[in-house]
């Protein structure tokens, strides 16, 4: 039997309904826990609900900034842990995104050299945000690293899993990006000795979760070809990586890479969020995919770098069909 053991205890005079009463011993004897232990769980849980609920407030109180909003594409100036996006509560069918990987990369506005400990909040905060707009049905794709090796070694990939879990997303599998960028480096750790060799992976993840069912609870309209499917749900992905230059962000990832994800898990019509822009790469891939894209960025140098792609990628529908 487990008892209290906290020394800073209250005996207070509580009245419960006859009905109450009962179904607390009935647990008490089941879980071999005493009547007041199951009465403290009981309360600590309510408790931190409401607790909970309050810090989801909080990550809505910021005033929406809508810089672009053309043809499906919606773009927030806005940081994405507060901003007010409650009119997509329950709505967002995919989540597509590549958050800060917290490797010191200079992205402007945000800072990127936070411990480990704090990037890992922060992933909860924004997970958390996350799941209060993702429908029933709604699936995400999270590009993350496998693991980060500045300042000590991190299991990055199975911390995110784990944090996502708790929040209350439930795991569907994971697909390898190998993006073919090998190292030409040769002396990781002890060279050519058992000492303290380091291993290092040239691949990214990207984590595929859900809300509360993974099959689609309404039909709609598939816009994968049967090649398309049979090579992308074979879970090792190889294509390249974005030039950074070429695009004007440090870590940009390939427009292949939300292109596959909203093909192969989610229809077309449907509404695609990506809390973390960067360069734009999931909003334009959404567009041209026939979905309704909804981006946020916390920094104006990519809002601008975002919005100029945008606009010459209308620019081409535009032309496209004119051509016609």
């Amino acid at each position: 039997m487990r008892y209290l053991t906290d020394s800073q205890l209250k005996e207070l005079k509580v009245r419960l309904k006859w009905g109450i009463f009962e179904k607390i011993k009935e647990i008490s004897k089941v879980e071999e826990k005493s009547f007041n232990y199951v009465i403290n769980e009981l309360l600590s849980k309510v408790l931190g609900n409401i607790a909970n609920q309050d810090n989801i407030k909080d990550l809505f109180k910021e005033q929406p900034d809508l810089v672009f909003k053309k043809e499906n594409i919606e773009l927030y100036h806005n940081d994405f842990l507060k901003v007010d996006l409650s009119q997509y509560k329950g709505k967002i069918n995919l989540l597509v995104t590549s958050p800060p990987y917290n490797l010191s990369i200079d992205y402007g506005t945000h800072k990127d050299d936070i411990t480990y400990e704090e990037y890992i909040d922060f992933t909860k905060k924004w997970l958390s945000k996350a799941y209060e707009l993702m429908a029933d049905d709604g699936r995400i794709c999270v590009n993350i690293p496998l693991d980060k090796n500045k300042n000590g070694l991190k299991p990055v990939y199975a911390d995110f899993v784990e944090v996502a879990r708790k929040v209350g997303f439930k795991y569907q599998s994971t697909i390898v990006w190998n993006e073919q960028n090998i190292s030409r480096r040769t002396a990781w750790g002890s060279w050519l000795s058992a000492s303290a060799p380091y291993v290092i992976a040239p691949v990214e993840m990207i984590v595929v979760m859900y809300k509360k069912q993974w099959k689609k609870l309404k039909k709609g309209e598939s816009t994968i070809d049967r090649d398309e499917f049979i090579e992308w749900t074979n879970g090792v992905w190889t294509f390249s990586g974005e030039s950074k230059k070429r695009v004007g962000h440090p870590a940009p990832f390939p427009v292949e890479l939300p292109r596959r994800c909203i093909r192969l898990f989610s229809y077309k019509n449907d509404i695609i969020l990506d809390p973390f822009v960067g360069s734009g790469t999931t909003l334009i891939s959404a567009y041209q995919e026939g979905r309704k894209a909804i981006g946020v960025e916390i920094d104006k140098n990519y809002i601008d770098i975002t919005m100029k792609r945008l606009l010459k990628v209308l620019q081409q529908k535009r032309l496209d069909y004119v051509s016609k």
